[in-house]
């Protein structure tokens, strides 16, 4: 650090972060000339635990990585299962399967909205943004039961069918948010005060961005085109015409910054309704279970010796589980690779020659999960072999660092 410098950390625990986590910033007057990232403060060992629980019972884990992407995370697991076990998904299922999660992105795109409009100072646009987002929440309860873990997906189809009595409702959501749109387009890409905050604010050029290897709204507005459900269709994907959105498309130009942003995941909502749409005006009939019986199901898997790999293109971008089972009750293998942990590097030239002022809304530029994203491993400095340390002696090591506290 030379003298003209100053280090400022921020975090684990800050009011500007909604999560967990650590930056430390090197600061020349009110400029940022660098920031270390120093995550690792939210793990909670869920794969771990996955891999004590038999594969049904990991579906409902998988719900708990995120409140938010309560859909994505089962969506990729049991497509990862399903791909290990050679089970095929019915048409109808699959329908299912894509309502519920663009119903996931509606929701996590709005929240995300009043999330950026609070570290914008802007909390009257917070308000309005939840009170808009009510409106799908609703939604997802009447179809699933629950306004969060949704305990609707299930290896082989979906645990739930969407009646004829609920497409209705169904639809009125729909031209709610269709009403509502040009109101959300309105406040968030056309007031000059939120311009002028995130214009040209956390930039992250295309080539940082496929460099970085970044993902979902944080890539796209970036100009790169990437989007699973347009490069490789799966589910009832493949039925539609899903196209990347850039932020070129409404404004004419990319720039990389917050504000390009804000507009992918704006448009992104209505892309959603549109989606939503097809899928209730063309819902196959059938079966949403390839085997209804749980029980009988488990049997099956219980006899798979294979690896499967499961993605999808969650809110936040790719998220991808992958299983490796071997002819027992529990995987051998359950890992989860959330869109944070590949978002996460992006902050770095996003952050540098940025004001103090603006580290909050660049923060939560990349819609961040750390909850998601952290995990551990543990290393012998002396060795550098990984250790598995076991429950017995972990409550020893807390038993004896409470009693250090304690002199």
């Amino acid at each position: 650090m030379s003298k003209s410098t100053y280090k400022v950390p921020i975090g684990p625990i800050h009011p500007s972060l909604e999560e967990p986590m650590t930056f430390n910033f090197e600061i020349s007057g009110e400029r940022i000339q660098s920031v270390d990232l120093a995550p690792g403060d939210n793990h909670r060992g869920i794969e771990f635990m996955g891999r004590n629980r038999n594969i049904i019972q990991i579906i409902y884990l998988a719900e708990r990585i995120c409140g938010i992407c309560s859909a994505s995370h089962p969506f990729a697991f049991c497509r990862a299962v399903e791909n290990a076990a050679g089970i095929e998904v019915p048409p109808r299922a699959e329908y299912i399967r894509v309502i519920i999660s663009e119903l996931e992105r509606i929701h996590s795109h709005i929240l995300w909205a009043g999330v950026a409009a609070h570290e914008l100072g802007f909390d009257s646009v917070l308000f309005l943004s939840w009170k808009v987002r009510e409106e799908v929440m609703d939604l997802l309860e009447m179809l699933t039961g629950n306004r969060v873990n949704y305990g609707m997906f299930m290896i082989g189809g979906v645990r739930r069918d969407i009646t004829e009595q609920q497409i209705p409702w169904i639809r009125k959501t729909l031209q709610y948010y269709k009403d509502v749109y040009q109101k959300l387009e309105d406040v968030f890409l056309k007031d000059p005060s939120i311009a002028l905050r995130t214009k040209n604010v956390g930039i992250l050029t295309y080539e940082e961005a496929l460099n970085l290897a970044s993902v979902g709204p944080t890539t796209r507005a970036s100009g790169v085109k990437k989007d699973i459900r347009q490069d490789q269709p799966y589910s009832a994907y493949a039925d539609f015409d899903v196209q990347a959105i850039t932020p070129d498309s409404y404004s004419g130009e990319v720039n990389g910054d917050v504000f390009d942003r804000i507009i992918v995941r704006i448009l992104e909502v209505f892309q959603s309704v549109q989606i939503i749409e097809y899928c209730i005006n063309n819902l196959p009939d059938g079966e949403i279970l390839s085997e209804p019986k749980i029980a009988k199901l488990l049997g099956v898997l219980k006899k798979v010796k294979g690896e499967g790999v499961g993605r999808h293109e969650a809110p936040r971008g790719e998220v991808i589980h992958y299983v490796k089972l071997n002819e027992s009750e529990n995987p051998e293998v359950w890992k989860a690779r959330a869109p944070t942990y590949n978002n996460l590097m992006s902050w770095m030239p996003m952050l540098q020659r940025q004001e103090v002022a603006d580290i909050p809304i660049v923060i939560a530029s990349i819609d961040p999960c750390i909850g998601c994203m952290d995990r551990v491993t543990l290393v012998d400095s002396n060795t550098y072999k990984k250790q598995v340390l076991t429950r017995e002696e972990l409550r020893k090591l807390s038993i004896e660092k409470t009693r250090r506290m304690l002199r």
